[in-house]
């Protein structure tokens, strides 16, 4: 699933991120060499960062 449409980045992308060690997601978006633009994608990208830290 497309988490942010204006990076194109994926779920799996987010997920990986976050097991590498980012903490949220502008952090998880940095270690994909981007940074978030509209915004949009924040809730649904911190609801990930959520449950991988959870279930770590």
């Amino acid at each position: 699933m497309v988490v942010c449409i204006c990076n194109a980045i994926r779920e799996t992308e987010v997920r990986d991120a976050v097991r590498r060690g980012a903490t949220c997601p502008r952090s998880a978006y940095e270690s994909l060499g981007r940074r978030p633009r509209c915004g949009q994608c924040l809730p649904f990208a911190r609801s990930i960062v959520e449950e991988e830290t959870a279930a770590a």
